[in-house]
């Protein structure tokens, strides 16, 4: 009996862990991809998103202006190649054969820059690193916008249930430290469903570029952004994507687990069905940050 009990403990064990490490919708030809590299699309040496990863033939990059958001997202640095996903607890994340890359961004310890807070790190400090600081803001899930101009000066909100006011409680503060602390204050309050609410919807994926971003605003929700874009002589494009998750963890580099003769490029089409890595887009949506 307590060996039939055992084997039968085993089996449901092991029927969790497959369950956990498959992503949705995974067919015997996604697994199959899932550790299939494509070596001429690959520079392992490569420490940006733009020179880790080759253009398919027939393709090239689409050109950006020089400091735009567009190039700093393709240019940003990588970890060397065959680095893994760490969650935010030093402890490695259950799925490796998902991505090309580590981005070079650190995860908080807290646990709280997950999906969407990863992305939103991402656009702020660029507009940070800019000198665009006061266009630094987000909208809580309750739809009050909260910017970094007011928490500098000292403002907190005050939450009672889906009430906000905002209230001066603080001393002025422009530092870097204190800006990470206002984003762990919207990584709190923001996430999925607010940035799908607040931000503008693209309806033609033909206008898709890079920074925008694929959507599923909920709770849970999920979004993944386009870092690098690519076209052919008929006007086709192909896109790359990076995304953070949850648990916390490192922001990374995803394949395309569907299509292994152009991952880690994808296809992108609105309302279509688009595995990403561990996650299934149903009916994809697109928005752009502001």
């Amino acid at each position: 009996m307590k060996k039939s009990l055992a084997v039968l403990l085993g089996i449901i064990l092991l029927g969790m862990v497959i369950y956990q490490i498959t992503p949705v919708k995974k067919t015997v030809k996604t697994v199959a991809s899932a550790v299939i590299n494509t070596p001429e699309l690959l520079n392992k040496d490569g420490a940006t998103i733009k020179s880790r990863v080759n253009v398919p033939k027939g393709y090239k990059r689409v050109v950006y202006p020089k400091h735009s958001f567009q190039e700093y997202l393709r240019n940003y640095k990588l970890k060397p190649f065959g680095s893994k996903i760490i969650n935010y607890d030093n402890t490695e994340y259950f799925w490796q054969l998902g991505h090309v890359g580590i981005l070079d961004i650190p995860v908080p310890k807290n646990g709280l820059q997950q999906c969407a807070d990863a992305l939103i790190r991402v656009r702020s400090e660029y507009l940070w690193d800019k000198n665009r600081k006061n266009d630094i803001g987000f909208n809580f899930t309750s739809g009050h916008y909260c910017s970094w101009q007011k928490y500098a000066e000292g403002y907190r909100p005050k939450i009672k249930g889906s009430k906000v006011s905002f209230h001066k409680t603080a001393a002025k503060n422009y530092s870097k430290e204190n800006f990470y602390k206002y984003l762990n204050l919207i990584y709190m309050y923001s996430g999925t469903l607010s940035l799908y609410n607040e931000l503008p919807k693209i309806s033609d994926a033909k206008q898709l570029k890079i920074g925008d971003m694929l959507i599923r605003g909920g709770s849970p929700g999920h979004i993944v952004i386009i870092c690098d874009e690519a076209i052919n002589t008929k006007g086709e494009k192909l896109y790359l994507l990076f995304q953070g998750n949850t648990p916390a963890q490192s922001v990374h580099l995803v394949k395309n687990l569907e299509d292994a003769s152009i991952s880690p490029w994808y296809k992108l089409e609105k309302d279509a069905v688009i595995p990403v890595s561990n996650y299934t887009f149903e009916s994809s949506k697109f928005v752009r940050f502001k």
